[in-house]
């Protein structure tokens, strides 16, 4: 249960790039999906791709998607390096990988500003965007993270350490060893991550002018109204849906959000 290698619909595989395994979930190409874009579902700072097991299933067999654990996330593998052109070349890379010219590209928190920033480097292989709950600007400090570290003889004490205002999304990055519970990133490594994420990014969302579905949650501690509205404001084709929830909607109130995730790629 708390290590979930492969989630119903999905088929997990990997590749290598610079010397790092990249772990990906795929729920491969069917007689249905084929006329249909394939989605590409990017998790947030602390999840992998198995967070949008429940999404995939709403999907399948009408469109194909792929969830990668992106480098130092889920079975993917700890990486020296997180910048911003690592995780945008490691996208390129599998949809080079897969054969794949254009995506949706779909995006949660450190998901949602690499689809985008892609979609401003790469403006011909992005079809559209759906951001989920995450600005233009960025500023959060996750350094709390870091007495997450190291290994628990229990779950229920690493749970503990956590608390439950995260716990209920983190158990997909469980991990358990001979030595004990950990997380399946290391915390450190994701605080240095998240300093490479903040910043003033309105000069990458404004660059691409595909179709984007903006969704944020009513409850969100990470953006605001007004900030969102702005970006919706701002740039072309864009729409905006509020859904009950917070920061990681398709957790927090999957029914919804899988309507809305299908709804919009019906009428692309």
């Amino acid at each position: 249960m708390y290590h979930h290698s492969k989630p119903m619909n999905f088929e997990r595989h990997s590749f290598r790039r610079h010397g790092l395994t990249l772990s990906y979930l795929d729920t491969g190409s069917s007689p249905e999906s084929i006329a249909r874009p394939p989605l590409l579902a990017l998790h947030a700072h602390l999840m992998q791709g198995a967070t949008y097991a429940a999404l995939a299933d709403n999907l399948s067999p009408d469109y194909r998607v792929i969830a990668p654990d992106q480098r130092g996330h889920g079975d993917s593998s700890h990486a020296a390096t997180y910048t911003r052109e690592d995780y945008l070349g490691d996208i390129e890379a599998l949809l080079t990988l897969l054969d794949l010219p254009q995506a949706v590209l779909l995006g949660n928190s450190l998901g949602g500003v690499n689809a985008y920033q892609f979609a401003a480097r790469h403006p011909d292989r992005v079809r559209a965007l759906i951001i989920e709950d995450i600005g233009a600007v960025v500023t959060d400090d996750i350094s709390f993270i870091l007495s997450w570290q190291g290994v628990f003889h229990t779950r229920e004490q690493l749970e503990e350490r956590i608390g439950a205002r995260f716990v209920a999304y983190l158990r997909d990055s469980f991990r358990h060893s001979e030595g004990g519970w950990h997380l399946a990133f290391e915390p450190g490594e994701m605080v240095r991550s998240q300093r490479n994420l903040v910043g003033d990014h309105w000069a990458d969302w404004l660059a691409s002018t595909c179709r984007a579905l903006v969704l944020r949650g009513r409850e969100s501690r990470v953006t605001s109204e007004e900030h969102i509205e702005q970006m919706v404001e701002r740039r072309p084709h864009t729409n905006l849906v509020v859904l009950d929830g917070g920061h990681a909607l398709h957790t927090d109130n999957p029914g919804a959000f899988n309507d809305v995730v299908r709804s919009f790629l019906d009428n692309l």
